[in-house]
């Protein structure tokens, strides 16, 4: 992992570590980022080779959740580039996370999505309670397209190394690619050969703005989630489908794979042994550097991790409580996996997000 790592021949990656994509809840009332936000970024970019920031959104009903900072008009570049300038300051590369919440949007807000179908399960488990979100039309949907475009400008002019297309955790991407959440029968619905039309769109626009406005040396990723619980819903076989796509497309340079454990087995068939990352692994078959996520804290698991075949190695939790994550392993030092909540400075995280922890029960070790 510590090793460097080229991506597409022309960017050299310090090592193999990555800050995982996580949601801070800690930007400002006005969604600019916050100066605490900013010194989180700043403290966990000085080990990784790539940081991927926690998701921005570009339409207001696309908000998926408080205090997430906006990208969505030129009058943001400002709060974008003070948020690229802490990671770079690091030595990472900088790398902005554009989504669309969709139907798992603020639902104070006109929740829209591939269909009119109320969604059955969240990250978290099956829900009964959630809104019906209303069905794009075929304009608005054109409509978001452009939105990533434009998205890509503004990290392109704010700094950014890179973005990574948000198509995983159940939001708006993955809701058009979704058997579930998807019941159009127009040009963005039917078969996977449809369904998939959406998120090759985004990957256009994305790659239009790159060229448009820097070169080659910007770096386009990919997440995804491999299957859904929802009836009927993403099934490994849909996703091994969409990879083998996404894997020959000269217009990405890497795909990321979200998952709660590395090695996690399928969750629609239980019978199924095998790590899901390692069956992606094979259809990539090394044309597209892969990365892995999810429970990822000492040395042993970041050597079977990279065993199962990722290329690029993400860490989420363990970073958000160990700045240090990566130097602590280089030197085989104890990593910190607590959260101080009397040492919030001392570990550079923001105060919003402490308390926002809070609720995720039996995600972090919490000390008051």
């Amino acid at each position: 992992m510590l090793s460097e790592f080229q991506l597409k021949n022309k960017i050299t990656l310090r090592n193999k570590a990555v800050l995982a994509p996580m949601t801070t809840w800690a930007s400002n009332t006005d969604l600019t980022i916050a100066d605490d936000e900013a010194d989180y970024y700043a403290a966990r970019s000085k080990g990784p080779g790539m940081v991927i920031t926690g998701t921005t959104f570009f339409e207001k009903n696309g908000q998926g959740f408080s205090n997430q900072f906006y990208a969505g008009s030129d009058e943001f570049i400002p709060s974008l580039k003070k948020l690229a300038d802490s990671i770079k300051a690091g030595g990472a590369k900088a790398i902005l996370q554009i989504f669309h919440g969709g139907r798992m949007a603020d639902p104070k807000f006109d929740i829209v999505s591939a269909s009119s179908v109320k969604p059955t399960h969240t990250l978290f488990g099956p829900v009964d309670d959630m809104k019906a979100p209303r069905e794009l039309t075929s304009k608005e949907v054109w409509d978001l397209v452009e939105g990533f475009y434009e998205t890509t400008r503004r990290a392109i002019q704010a700094g950014f190394d890179g973005i990574e297309i948000h198509g995983a955790n159940t939001y708006l991407i993955q809701q058009f690619f979704s058997p579930h959440s998807n019941r159009r029968m127009d040009e963005w619905g039917g078969s996977n050969k449809e369904r998939i039309q959406f998120p090759l769109e985004v990957i256009k626009a994305v790659t239009r703005a790159r060229d448009e406005f820097t070169n080659e040396s910007f770096i386009i990723g990919y997440r995804f989630s491999p299957e859904e619980m929802e009836e009927p819903g993403i099934t490994l076989e849909d996703t091994l489908y969409l990879v083998d796509i996404l894997s020959d497309m000269k217009e990405l340079d890497y795909l990321h794979i979200s998952l709660p454990h590395f090695a996690k087995t399928s969750i629609r068939d239980e019978t199924d042994k095998r790590p899901v990352g390692r069956v992606i692994s094979e259809k990539i078959a090394g044309r597209k550097p892969f990365i892995g996520v999810g429970g990822i804290c000492t040395q042993k698991d970041v050597h079977d991790a990279l065993e199962i075949g990722y290329d690029l190695i993400a860490v989420g939790h363990a970073m958000i409580t160990d700045p240090h994550w990566v130097e602590k392993i280089e030197r085989g030092e104890e990593i910190d996996t607590v959260v101080h909540m009397k040492k919030l400075e001392e570990q550079k995280i923001p105060v919003k997000l402490a308390e926002a922890v809070k609720n995720f029960k039996g995600w972090f070790n919490i000390e008051d």
